[in-house]
């Protein structure tokens, strides 16, 4: 079920994606050569405590996973894509990084994800890191009022293709509002004109994940959550928390 959110809700929502933001921005902050993922997730969990905010993410099992996501980040380092739990890994130089946080504030939700490198960055990684973003700017940009699901769809897949990427197969991005994951999917490759009509009120966590291999198949970690790319490339991924109004997209997961 879709749920258009009111503009008294899309104020709340704003203050839980403002509450992510801080949270992404202590994570980079604390990054740096050394520094071990449960580090960058207690550094995300201090912001949520200070917001007064929960994770939707801690204790999260969706009927995939066998046991429950024990952090408030996903942590994905290098080949990893997605969903990576933060453990005693330290990090090296050159390490590209993607963190996805969320947080609910006073019932609402907010959902984003940053890559970034540590230390030395590869140019490669750079470029990469730079054509997600660029990807998410299109797919936002596609979310007005009057175009629907698959013209974020193609968006995004757009920039991806042109740059030889890959997108990892059935992941995408989401609708957001008292729950993390609500209706309607936001597929990362589709045909515009397609898919499900967006109209004011509606929010959607917007996420392109690109693969530098080209490669769209992955693999799982034992883990049950980890998702990697195949052939050992690195991976990025980037999301806003983003509302359709009349005036356009506005993105309610900034500072």
């Amino acid at each position: 079920m879709v749920e258009l959110k009111s503009d008294t809700a899309l104020a709340a929502m704003r203050e839980a994606g403002r509450v992510v933001a801080r949270a992404l921005a202590a994570v980079q902050e604390t990054a740096d050569v050394g520094v071990s993922l449960l580090e960058l997730d207690e550094a995300a969990r201090a912001v949520l405590r200070a917001a007064g905010a929960t994770s939707p993410f801690l204790g999260y099992r969706p009927s995939f996973a066998p046991v429950p996501f024990p952090a408030v980040i996903c942590a994905s380092v290098n080949d990893a894509v997605v969903h990576g739990i933060p453990d005693g890994y330290r990090l090296r130089d050159g390490d590209l990084v993607s963190i996805d946080c969320g947080a609910v504030l006073d019932g609402w939700a907010g959902d984003a994800a940053v890559s970034f490198t540590v230390g030395t960055a590869r140019p490669e990684d750079t470029a990469l890191i730079a054509d997600a973003r660029r990807a998410l700017e299109a797919g936002i940009a596609a979310a007005v009022v009057g175009n629907r699901t698959g013209d974020i769809a193609h968006a995004i897949g757009a920039v991806a293709r042109a740059g030889g990427y890959g997108l990892p197969e059935d992941f995408g991005g989401h609708g957001i509002g008292r729950r993390m994951h609500e209706d309607p999917h936001v597929p990362n490759e589709g045909r515009p004109g397609r898919g499900y009509p967006l109209r004011a009120g509606l929010v959607l966590a917007i996420e392109p994940m690109l693969t530098r291999g080209g490669r769209d198949d992955h693999r799982t970690d034992p883990d049950g959550w980890t998702l990697r790319t195949t052939d050992g490339s690195r991976a990025a991924h980037v999301e806003h928390t983003v509302a359709i109004t009349e005036d356009g997209p506005r993105i309610l997961t900034l500072l």
